[in-house]
């Protein structure tokens, strides 16, 4: 099994801190009527309390990043590509090279920066659209982050499992 890029916890990081700056702002303008109101006075308590907060947010945003880190593996078989992920629920995805029809490497701002790559692998008969994302469409087959040689690599490996396929099937 292989491990991400070690960037991949910057880009985890990126992810769980957008989320919990918004928690943190959500929550800060939910309090601000009772504070203007006088239910909370500027006090110690007041003050060491946001301050807590604070750390106990980055406190657990360090421990998912480290944990999402060290349980996203994958590894390429004689006939599939299986991918492993999560912290409280495990997924497991087994992608048969027979159903792959493309494979797309993406460098966004952050991973020119740090030196990584991203892997989307569209497979025949699966698409899921959301709206908000990655442009709308998401891959079943998705690695976030790997050094940018290895995602060559990995782009030429499939792109040979595909051509091989086809040359089969005469095409």
């Amino acid at each position: 099994m292989h491990h991400l890029h070690k960037g991949a916890k910057w880009l985890f990081r990126v992810q769980i801190y957008s989320v919990l700056i918004f928690l943190f702002v959500f929550f800060g303008i939910f309090l601000m009527p009772l504070w203007l109101e006088g239910v909370f006075t500027i006090s110690p308590t007041f003050i060491i309390l946001p301050i807590a907060g604070l750390f106990l947010f980055i406190l657990l945003g360090e421990l998912f990043v480290n944990w999402a880190y060290k349980n996203w593996k994958y590894e390429f078989t004689e006939d599939s590509l299986k991918i492993e992920k999560g912290i409280i629920v495990k997924r497991y995805k087994s992608i048969p090279y027979q159903r792959i029809q493309n494979v797309d490497i993406t460098r966004g701002i952050l991973a020119r920066i740090i030196g990584f790559s991203t892997i989307d692998i569209q497979t025949a008969g699966y698409s899921m659209y959301a709206g908000s994302g990655r442009g709308g469409m998401f891959s079943e087959g998705h690695i976030p982050a790997i050094s940018i040689q290895h995602a060559e690599e990995i782009r030429d490996f499939l792109i040979e499992k595909i051509s091989h396929r086809n040359n089969n099937q005469g095409l």
